[in-house]
């Protein structure tokens, strides 16, 4: 994809009926000047938030009493008024190369602080991801002239940080990421699900204490051992179901619940639904199966 340099900037007048994602600048740049130098503080544009991926060499970002090294692969979030600053360092051996984006935060600014409390200010990003994929869209539409009024551009700003949110949930929630004892405590509970799984076995079996297990298989798969059963049942609970006749009473037994009962309040709080009702499609729609996150 051909990235055409410059800064594009968008000043589409304010829809009154509608709630819309703001652009107000993208771009692609290589700087070689030691004179480019950006502070948050002293900007008088915002409120903005920025995006900028540097694709070769590096840069500098000053945030608070951090200092990092920006090379290929990472990425500067700011906001903006903020105090950092950002600049092209004197003794770089090469320019720096990167592509960026300013949006206001309204509407956004969830996903933004969502995705930068568990990234971090400088996320490492690879080349071909959703979200870097997205901003080089954004900057080679925004020089073709396809992001024609505000409802492209609104449409742009979200998806951008929906994908920014959704790579760093999908980050945590990969096997590949999770330690040895969490993914052996994720596999036990999936090879065991009908059986009474006790907390204090399962730390035992991966031997961590019952507190970092349940810590750390948080952090890691987005739930709780307990809740991570749940789930797991659950969605054999929906194969049986739909692919036998067996009767409610004898799928919870199968799956590992004490009663009938039990089984049909763990069901419904997960799916809405209770087990009956899934299996008839009573509801206005019927399911084949539920996915979950």
């Amino acid at each position: 994809m051909d990235i055409p340099r410059g800064t594009y900037g968008f000043r589409f007048a304010e829809d009154k009926e509608l709630q819309l994602c703001v652009l107000f600048a993208a771009g692609y740049d290589s700087i070689s000047d030691p004179a480019y130098r950006w502070d948050g503080l002293e900007r008088n544009d915002g409120p903005l938030l920025l995006f900028q991926y540097t694709l070769s060499g590096e840069g500098v970002f000053e945030s608070e009493n951090r200092t990092y090294r920006v090379t290929a692969g990472q990425a500067i979030l700011a906001e903006i008024p903020g105090s950092h600053r950002y600049y092209y360092p004197a003794d770089a051996a090469q320019p720096w190369e990167f592509l960026f984006l300013l949006f206001r935060p309204a509407l956004i600014l969830p996903h933004w602080r969502k995705f930068l409390r568990e990234a971090g200010e400088v996320p490492r990003l690879p080349a071909d991801c959703a979200p870097v994929r997205l901003a080089r869209m954004i900057v080679a539409d925004a020089g073709a002239g396809r992001i024609s009024d505000p409802l492209i551009a609104s449409s742009s700003v979200y998806q951008f940080v929906t994908e920014l949110t959704r790579i760093q949930a999908a980050t945590l929630r990969d096997r590949d990421n999770w330690s040895e004892n969490i993914r052996r405590a994720a596999e036990f509970i999936e090879q065991h699900y009908s059986q009474m799984i006790s907390i204090d076995q399962l730390s035992e079996h991966v031997s961590l204490s019952k507190y970092h297990l349940i810590r750390r298989f948080s952090a890691s798969t987005g739930l709780t051992p307990g809740a991570y059963l749940t789930r797991v049942r659950t969605e054999k609970a929906m194969e049986l179901l739909r692919g036998t006749g067996l009767s409610i009473e004898a799928i919870a037994a199968q799956i590992g619940y004490s009663s009938g009962s039990y089984f049909i309040k763990a069901f419904r709080s997960l799916t809405g639904l209770t087990p009956g009702d899934f299996r008839s499609g009573d509801e206005s729609l019927t399911y084949r199966r539920l996915f979950f996150d």
